[in-house]
């Protein structure tokens, strides 16, 4: 039987979100059976770069307009440098041969990552399964735990 990670990705932040693809790609790597819940501002990573036309009230449509859309436009937790940043930080990936976000979520999907978005968040804040990107499962909180409860790695970030 295959050992299992956890991660609950809630930060919304890139720098959080690579660390969060890189353990998860690592632990598949390793044949570690991988689940990464998405919460709240974590959510973002998973929203599709395009807007999609959704039939939302207007607290719904704010949170969606004040949210980062897609893991090319979230910030950094430290040094954003008004939006510098991201793009500093995607220079050295590219520099130094590593993986974009994006090649990262790409490469945990081809890997078998269980990618999971949060319903219960979703619903709070007005975000729609067409607006996330495709290959995802939706859970609340009860399925994250039956796979925490079995898994040797669990990680918060």
């Amino acid at each position: 039987m295959a050992e299992k990670t956890t991660i609950v990705l809630f930060s919304g932040e890139l720098d959080k979100a690579i660390a969060a693809f890189i353990i998860a790609n690592g632990a598949a790597a390793y044949e570690h059976e991988v689940t990464i819940f998405f919460t709240f501002w974590g959510l973002n990573t998973l929203r599709r770069d395009e807007y999609i036309q959704t039939n939302k009230g207007l607290l719904e449509k704010t949170f969606g307009w004040m949210m980062p859309r897609g893991s090319r436009r979230l910030g950094l937790s430290k040094m954003n440098f008004a939006g510098m940043g991201p793009k500093i930080i995607q220079h050295l990936l590219k520099k130094h041969n590593a993986l974009s976000l994006p090649q990262l979520i790409e490469l945990a999907q081809e890997q078998g990552v269980r990618l999971v978005a949060c319903t219960m968040t979703m619903e709070l804040l007005g975000l729609q399964e067409q607006e996330l990107m495709d290959g995802l499962e939706y859970a609340g909180v009860a399925a994250y735990l039956g796979d925490a409860a079995e898994a040797k790695v669990n990680l918060f970030i």
